[in-house]
């Protein structure tokens, strides 16, 4: 599949503008190009009760699956307040979650301007998965 990283790294902007981030204000938005081509967007949600809260890379990836997606091809990060955004140890572990045999996920992240894609082995070098 041809993926359009800037494509996706526009999704995860605008997908930023949602962000509810009252507490920490600090905006995070992300685009999950799942195997079927389609482009799943997602914003963190902050809640007071802080353990409620989600991140924008789980928003996206669950709304994919709560559509019937099941393997992740590429996820764009972004954070509007950062120069740059890289996901935490949950979401690279959910990520792995859905990573397909064939081919590793590529986490696409802006780093004072300029797109930077890795393997997301990068970020996780031993996921986990039954």
């Amino acid at each position: 599949m041809n993926i359009d990283f800037q494509e996706l790294m526009n999704k995860a902007k605008e997908a930023a503008q949602t962000s509810y981030s009252p507490f920490s204000r600090f905006a995070v938005g992300a685009a999950v190009l799942m195997s079927s081509g389609k482009i799943y967007q997602g914003c963190n949600v902050e809640n007071s009760s802080f353990g409620l809260t989600i991140c924008a890379e789980r928003c996206a990836i669950f709304k994919a699956i709560s559509e019937g997606e099941k393997e992740i091809i590429a996820i764009a990060i972004y954070s509007p307040n950062s120069d740059s955004c890289y996901p935490c140890g949950a979401c690279r572990q959910v990520m792995y979650e859905f990573q397909g045999e064939e081919e590793e996920i590529q986490v696409v992240t802006e780093n004072l301007g300029a797109l930077e894609v890795k393997n997301l082995s990068y970020f996780l070098p031993c996921g986990f998965r039954i």
